[in-house]
């Protein structure tokens, strides 16, 4: 993120700079901890005398920020910080352009309604995530008027037999049996089990994975994974524009490998404050504010803009997080149609504008 914070800032200062003067990028470390974060926080405000704040990754961290940012009247842009609480709590000062966390829930929900799924089985771990993100996906799929199954089990579960058989046992089979609410090492054995018993994915049940299914490590333990579906937020290079093309070549040069999500996401942040004080035509917190909330820039992760600001307030039936929340970040639906497949080359189901393949989904035995 450091790396892409000072490319931006090239960048800009290539083109001129901010108001005709060159840009300072002052980067200090929270080192992931919510009291180094709010030291950072009150040293960049009061001894470096920064007029914005952008970045950070950790939302605990983002949640003690917030709080100085909030106190000085300071603008920040999180980058990378996923935690509903961050913008539900409707502060002036604070911006999100990575999802928020309950916004990663619901686009496979949406896929499946659009495939016109009947019955729906969604296995959790016990654990904030895994409770949280079943719950929210059955109350929206049943809301669409599907039949929703639940099952938990421990994290960390290594045994998935006698939830797996139970599903084994239904007549007819459900259409999509989901492991995307189990985590880690435990997510791969049930998708692995899934398999091995025949339930997911078949030509009548589809099976999809939690999003670590796009790591590496996804097919030593799961090596009979071909054909999972699985939700991925960033962007594949497939899909990628000119600046996310640029962005992408300028770090291979300095490291040799391809970048992840947040690369683009803090590049991003950097050049969304920069835009904001040109526009603002001043340094002074509350015009950059002002301008922050009329963003609407295309940049490496595609256009930004804050559909609820201080003139198009939350409205009532809309979750408080979408304040001065972008609401498109790229959460993917995505699947593997070849063995031991990277997931930046798997299909693209949904959304739709973001099709790679021409197809919502792939049926197991077939190529899109």
């Amino acid at each position: 993120m450091q790396w892409a914070m000072r490319q931006a800032v090239k960048d800009i200062n290539e083109k001129g700079g901010i108001l005709g003067k060159p840009v300072e990028l002052i980067f200090e470390d929270t080192a992931g901890t919510p009291e180094q974060g709010v030291a950072v926080a009150e040293r960049l405000i009061n001894d470096y005398k920064v007029v914005a704040i952008a970045g950070e990754y950790h939302s605990a961290v983002a949640l003690k920020v917030m709080e100085v940012c909030h106190k000085y009247g300071i603008p920040v842009v999180f980058a990378e910080t996923w935690s509903d609480k961050i913008t539900a709590a409707g502060y002036p000062e604070v911006f999100r352009i990575a999802p928020a966390s309950s916004m990663v829930a619901y686009p496979v929900v949406d896929w499946m309604v659009e495939l016109g799924v009947k019955k729906v089985v969604l296995i959790g771990e016990n654990t904030d995530f895994g409770t949280g993100m079943v719950e929210k996906q059955k109350k929206a799929l049943e809301e669409k008027g599907v039949e929703v199954e639940t099952y938990f089990v421990e994290q960390g579960t290594t045994d998935f037999t006698p939830i797996l058989t139970r599903i084994q046992a239904m007549d007819p089979p459900p259409d999509v049996v989901s492991a995307m609410a189990v985590t880690g090492e435990a997510s791969y054995n049930a998708e692995q089990q899934m398999v091995e018993m025949g339930i997911a994915p078949t030509e009548k049940t589809i099976g999809v994975a939690n999003q670590v299914a796009g790591k590496p490590q996804f097919w030593e333990s799961v090596p009979d994974g071909n054909y999972f579906v699985f939700t991925k937020v960033g962007l594949p290079p497939a899909t990628w524009n000119d600046t996310a093309k640029r962005v992408a070549e300028e770090y291979r040069k300095a490291f040799k490998s391809e970048p992840q999500s947040w690369v683009f996401e803090a590049y991003d942040s950097v050049m969304i404050v920069a835009d904001a004080i040109e526009r603002a035509g001043s340094t002074d917190p509350k015009a950059i504010i002002e301008a922050l909330e009329a963003t609407d820039i295309e940049l490496a992760q595609g256009r930004y803009w804050f559909e609820y600001t201080s003139k198009n307030p939350v409205p009532e039936g809309v979750p408080a997080y979408m304040w001065h929340q972008w609401p498109a970040p790229p959460i993917l639906v995505l699947q593997y149609f070849e063995p031991n497949q990277a997931w930046q080359d798997a299909a693209v189901l949904w959304p739709p504008e973001r099709q790679t393949h021409g197809t919502i989904y792939i049926k197991p035995g077939t190529k899109p």
